[in-house]
C-alpha cells in the first residue's frame, strides 16, 4: 500500500498494511489512531499485558512486532485518548471471537483456490441469467441440537439445493463480525472478519471455492453506511470521532448505529479496502451494498439534499473496484429516484452494475394485496415499471426485508383464500420471471412459508410434507429452470426490443407479455389476475411451457403440450408459452 493513497482516500489495499500480519517467526501489528496519546497491544501471546506500540514517522500510524504472537491467538488494542483507556478490536483484524467476546484473532487469510475455470469465465451477467438465492447463513439449516453449521459443513447441502432450484448465485446476508444476532450482520464491528459463528476465514474460503467448482456464484452483503456503537468497535476508536461524524445531529442513525464520515479520506480508504478484501481474498463474485440511499442523501433524507462527499466516495470506490475486478458485480440497494445509479462514472453515474428495483417490488406486492375488483383500478401497479425500466439496469428483489417485522410473508400478503393465495403466488413468480431484470428470492419463499422469517429458526422445511407446499416448490424449480434456459427471458433485459405488452385489458385484469431476443421467436406469458375464467385468443399457435394450473402444481388443468391458438386461464392463473 502507498501511504499517500491511504491519506488521499485512494487506497484499496489498506488491509495489507494495517492489522495483524504474520511475518517471520512472529506477527507485526499496525493500527491507525492519529488522536491517541498512547497505543498498546494485549493478547494471548503476552498474557494480556500491555506492549506499547511505537508511533511511525507517518502521522497517526502505530506499530509493534512480537516474536511470540502466532496464528489463532486473540488480541486487542488498548487506546489511550481523551476517553482514557479503552480496549478495541482491530479495525483491520482478519478474525474475531464469538460474542460476547470482543477480541480480534490473528489469521492468515492466504488460501489456495481451485476455481480457476470459474474465475476465467466469470462475467457481470448483463446478457446472462442471474437468479439469486438470498440466504441468512445461520438460519438456513441448523443442526439437530439447534447449533450452527460451519461454512464448509453447509457447502454440500447448499450446492445441491441451488442446483435443484436452478439458482445461479447465492447472496449471503452480511458475514462480517457483529455482536447482536438480531441485527443480522447489518451492525458490524469486524469489517474484515468473517463472523466466527460459522467458522474462520479458511472455512468460508472453502465454501466459496466449492460453490464456484459447482458452477454457482457468491455475492456478499456489505454495509458502507453505518457501524455498531459498541465501545470496542470503531466508535471513537482513537478517542476522537475517527470513523464517524463529530456533529451530534448526524453521528448516529435511527437504528442506533454510527454513520461513517466520507469527507475523511482515511475512512474512504478503509471502506474501499473492505470491498477489495472480500473480492480478492475470498473470490466473491459481487457485492450488494446496503442502504445506498443513505450515502446519496444526507442520512437518507432527500429533503436534506445530496451528500457530495459520499457521492464522490461511491464513484471512486466503484470505479476502482471495476478496475481491480472487472468481472465482479456491484449491486445497490437504493430506494430513491436518484438518476444514473448504474451509469459509468465517466457519464456522471455511480457505476453500480445493478440497482434493486424496490419500486417494482412495492407496486407488485401492493397489486397482489388487492381484491379482483380493486385491481381494475390498480393496473398501473403492474405496468408503471416499464415506463422507467430502461433508465437503469435493475434487479427484481423479493428479499428478507419483505418477510419480517409484521409485513407477512410473500404468500401471506396475497389476497384470497388459502388455495387462491397459492394460485396467485405461482402467477406472481411467473410475472417476476418474465419481467425484465435479474431476479432475487429470499430463502423460504420458494416453499411458500406463512411464518415470518426469524434469524434464530430455520425455514419450515416440514411444509414440504404438505401437497400444496411441495407442489409449489416443484413449480418454482421448473419456473427457475425455464428462466435460466431460455435466452429471451434474460439476454435482452436492457434492450427495449426484448419486451412487448401483447395484452393489456386492465378492466378484465388480463395481461400478456412477449420476451424476445435477436428478432427470433420469443416467449409469451399470459396472466389472468381476475376471479373469473378467461379464454384468451393467441397471436399464433403457441405451445405451453408452463401452466400455473397444471395438476402437478395442485391445479386442475391437465398438462398438454401442443400448439393452440387460444388459452384457457382459470381465475388467478398464468401460463408461459413458446412458438
Amino acid at each position: 500500500m502507498l501511504l499517500q493513497d491511504f491519506y488521499e482516500g485512494k487506497a484499496f489495499d489498506a488491509y495489507t498494511y494495517f492489522g495483524a500480519h504474520l511475518q517471520g517467526q512472529g506477527c507485526l501489528f499496525r493500527t491507525y489512531a492519529p488522536q491517541a496519546s498512547r497505543v498498546c497491544v494485549i493478547g494471548e501471546f503476552n498474557n494480556w499485558q500491555e506492549a506499547e506500540l511505537s508511533q511511525e514517522d507517518h502521522g497517526g500510524i502505530w506499530s509493534f512486532y512480537s516474536e511470540n504472537a502466532m496464528e489463532g491467538q486473540m488480541y486487542k488494542y488498548v487506546i489511550y485518548g481523551k476517553n482514557g483507556r479503552v480496549e478495541h478490536c482491530d479495525p483491520y483484524g482478519f478474525g474475531m471471537e464469538l460474542r460476547p467476546g470482543s477480541a480480534s484473532i490473528i489469521r492468515n487469510v492466504a488460501y489456495s483456490f481451485h476455481d480457476q475455470e470459474w474465475m476465467e469465465k466469470r462475467t457481470r451477467n448483463f446478457d446472462k441469467a442471474l437468479n439469486i438465492y438470498e440466504v441468512h447463513f445461520g438460519s438456513w439449516r441448523l443442526k439437530a441440537d439447534g447449533s450452527w453449521f460451519t461454512y464448509d459443513e453447509l457447502a454440500p447441502a447448499l450446492i445441491d439445493y441451488c442446483k435443484k432450484y436452478h439458482y445461479t448465485h447465492v447472496e449471503f446476508m452480511p458475514l462480517n463480525e457483529y455482536p447482536f444476532d438480531g441485527s443480522w450482520g447489518y451492525q458490524p464491528t469486524g469489517y474484515f472478519s468473517p463472523t466466527s459463528r460459522y467458522g474462520n476465514a479458511s472455512q468460508l474460503q472453502t465454501l466459496i471455492d466449492s460453490l464456484h467448482q459447482a458452477g454457482i456464484g457468491a455475492i456478499i452483503d456489505f454495509v458502507p453506511a453505518h457501524f455498531a456503537v459498541d465501545s470496542y468497535g470503531l466508535k471513537q476508536y482513537d478517542g476522537s470521532e475517527l470513523y464517524e461524524y463529530p456533529e451530534s445531529d448526524v453521528t448516529e442513525s435511527e437504528w442506533g448505529t454510527c454513520n461513517f464520515i466520507y469527507s475523511r479520506h482515511e475512512v474512504c480508504s478503509f471502506l474501499q479496502s473492505v470491498c477489495h478484501y472480500w473480492l480478492q481474498e475470498y473470490h466473491f463474485d459481487g457485492i450488494r451494498m446496503d442502504a445506498v440511499s443513505r450515502l446519496i442523501y444526507w442520512l437518507g433524507d432527500e429533503k436534506r439534499g445530496v451528500n457530495p462527499r459520499s457521492i464522490e466516495f461511491i464513484q471512486r470506490m466503484n470505479a476502482g473496484l471495476h478496475h481491480l475486478h472487472p468481472s465482479c458485480m456491484l449491486i445497490a440497494e437504493d430506494s430513491t429516484a436518484y438518476p444514473n445509479v448504474t451509469k459509468p462514472v465517466l457519464e456522471g453515474g455511480l457505476e453500480f452494475d445493478y440497482k434493486w428495483d424496490l419500486g417494482w417490488m412495492n407496486d407488485t406486492l401492493d397489486y397482489f394485496m388487492k381484491t379482483s375488483d380493486e385491481r381494475k383500478d390498480y393496473a398501473a401497479k403492474l405496468t408503471f415499471s416499464m415506463y422507467y425500466f430502461y433508465k437503469e439496469r435493475y434487479l427484481l428483489p423479493l428479499s428478507h426485508d419483505e418477510v419480517v417485522h409484521g409485513k407477512k410473508t410473500i404468500i401471506d400478503k396475497i389476497y384470497g383464500s388459502y388455495e387462491e393465495k397459492f394460485s396467485q403466488c405461482r402467477s406472481l413468480y411467473m410475472y417476476m420471471m418474465v419481467h425484465p431484470g435479474k431476479k432475487l428470492n429470499f430463502m423460504g419463499n420458494e416453499i411458500a412459508m406463512f411464518r415470518e422469517w426469524d434469524e434464530s429458526k430455520e425455514p419450515d422445511w416440514f411444509l414440504l410434507e404438505y401437497p400444496m407446499h411441495d407442489s409449489f416448490s416443484k413449480y418454482i424449480q421448473q419456473l427457475n429452470a425455464i428462466y435460466t434456459n431460455y435466452a429471451p427471458l434474460y439476454e435482452w433485459d436492457d434492450d427495449p426490443r426484448g419486451f412487448t405488452w401483447v395484452l393489456m385489458e386492465e378492466q378484465e385484469n388480463l395481461f400478456g407479455i412477449k420476451r424476445s431476443v435477436n428478432n427470433e421467436s420469443g416467449i409469451y406469458a399470459y396472466f389472468n389476475f381476475s376471479d373469473q375464467n378467461k379464454t384468451i385468443p393467441l397471436p399464433e399457435p403457441l405451445t405451453p411451457l408452463l401452466h400455473s394450473d397444471w395438476e402437478a402444481f395442485s391445479g386442475h388443468t391437465k398438462q398438454v403440450q401442443k400448439a393452440s391458438k387460444e388459452l384457457v386461464l382459470p381465475p388467478f392463473r398464468s401460463a408461459l408459452l413458446k412458438v
